[in-house]
């Protein structure tokens, strides 16, 4: 009887300290608008990319050398496609320039990458003025990726995205410099 009351005792203790400490809720984005457009209008342009969050630092090794990083999102070449281009501004000073290709998934908010099949990316609304949240897994490796429109977002918004993380696992987190110029942009 006495092991009845405790393993209850337990159980309610157990759910108290989880509706405590429940993460918070975050809102994954459609992918496809209700007005029948194939990339999400919303999203297109510039953005600035922030912070980033994983289980392990080496989940995030590849930002270690980056001060900075801005990307345009744009409609593809062809229907259920994103381009995305970027330039890294390395934190020797030097530019590098990206270019990736998106793939929407029929029936779905995922994202595929041209030519990395492993990879898949899903993006997810911030409670940030002008943020978005991607979470990007592939072979080995899951992170966690906040941008925003603007280079220098209030701190309660790195602040947030590191709490949500947390609680979702990512003991890892890399905050960008953002200390030199980005680099500018190169129009094709």
């Amino acid at each position: 009887m006495f092991h009845r009351i405790w393993a209850a005792l337990l159980y309610l203790y157990g759910i108290l300290l989880n509706s405590i400490y429940q993460c918070p809720e975050h809102i994954q984005l459609t992918t496809l608008g209700v007005d029948g457009k194939e990339f999400p209008e919303p999203h297109l342009g510039q953005w600035f990319f922030i912070a980033g969050a994983a289980p392990t630092k080496e989940e995030l090794a590849t930002f270690d050398p980056v001060d900075n990083i801005v990307f345009n999102m744009a409609a593809g070449s062809a229907p259920m496609q994103l381009q995305l281009r970027a330039t890294i501004r390395k934190k020797n000073g030097n530019c590098v320039p990206r270019e990736w290709i998106y793939h929407f998934t029929e029936g779905s908010t995922d994202l595929r990458t041209e030519g990395r099949p492993d990879m898949k990316t899903e993006l997810f609304s911030s409670s940030c003025p002008g943020g978005i949240m991607l979470k990007e897994t592939g072979q080995g490796y899951q992170r966690f990726l906040l941008y925003n429109r603007s280079p220098h977002p209030p701190e309660k918004c790195v602040e947030e995205f590191q709490s949500l993380t947390s609680c979702l696992d990512s003991k890892a987190f890399l905050l960008t410099p953002r200390n030199q110029e980005a680099c500018e942009l190169s129009s094709n």
